[in-house]
């Protein structure tokens, strides 16, 4: 009977978290099976979007060419080459910014965990609020390279339809657009969508723990590993950009 009750009690211990697998705590182990499940999904997306690329030709004509037909996949360089305020050709230069921003708020987070290690309340405050406006400057930058792929070129594209009507096509939606194929538009607007989802909900999560932080709740707790269980996801948004960067735009 005792050896039961003692061996009762070991079980306890192993399932209340009392063993921590790979030095990790329940919550960090829960996220990082979150984040896996997570990867499966853009996975499925990105592959998807491959799938759709090389089942189309690539045109590689000039920009006035390049509206003509909507039977060659359009070629992102030729598709994302506006900066806000600055009227001129270049190609991929402010998707790139997005890119530094949000590489540079995962490098603010790194530090925040850092910090959150010495037990450094002032810092954690610091670089938690670094990342928070990184996440905000990337959204902002997305929600304008989005009104300018829905607003579409000053040329459009130009439609015979069954009944011998000519109109033009400006911008994208779900239904068509002057790049090229639906899908192309449909998968843009599904995984950047995606993504920038993901970015909102962590820099409202950010927001929260950074008010916790101020107001020393982990102080009192005596652990900030809520910062660093954040800083793992924040890291895999960081992280998926950079595929969708290198599969949408580059490929």
């Amino acid at each position: 009977m005792a050896t039961a009750v003692i061996d009762e009690k070991e079980n306890k211990a192993l399932w209340a978290g009392g063993v921590e697998p790979l030095k990790a705590s329940y919550g960090k182990l829960m996220m990082w099976f979150f984040l896996l499940s997570d990867a499966l999904t853009f996975s499925g997306l990105l592959v998807t979007y491959g799938f759709s690329r090389f089942s189309h030709n690539a045109y590689h004509g000039a920009v006035e060419a390049f509206h003509t037909s909507v039977a060659y996949w359009p070629i992102p360089e030729k598709v994302f080459t506006h900066i806000p305020f600055v009227h001129t050709y270049a190609p991929l230069v402010f998707v790139g910014l997005m890119t530094f921003i949000l590489i540079l708020s995962s490098v603010t987070m790194v530090l925040a965990v850092e910090a959150g290690h010495r037990n450094d309340k002032k810092d954690v405050q610091k670089w938690m609020l670094w990342t928070i406006l990184g996440g905000i400057a990337f959204l902002s930058c997305q929600a304008w390279e989005w009104t300018i792929f829905i607003t579409g070129s000053e040329n459009g594209l130009i439609i015979n339809d069954p009944d011998g009507t000519v109109r033009h096509v400006f911008g994208a939606n779900l239904i068509e657009n002057e790049y090229g194929p639906r899908i192309f538009a449909d998968l843009f607007f599904f995984i950047t969508g995606f993504h920038g989802t993901h970015v909102l909900s962590g820099v409202i999560i950010n927001i929260i723990v950074f008010y916790n932080v101020a107001f020393g709740t982990y102080e009192r707790i005596g652990s900030y590993e809520m910062v660093e269980k954040v800083g793992l996801y924040w890291h895999f948004v960081d992280l998926v950009w950079v595929f969708v960067f290198t599969f949408y735009y580059l490929v």
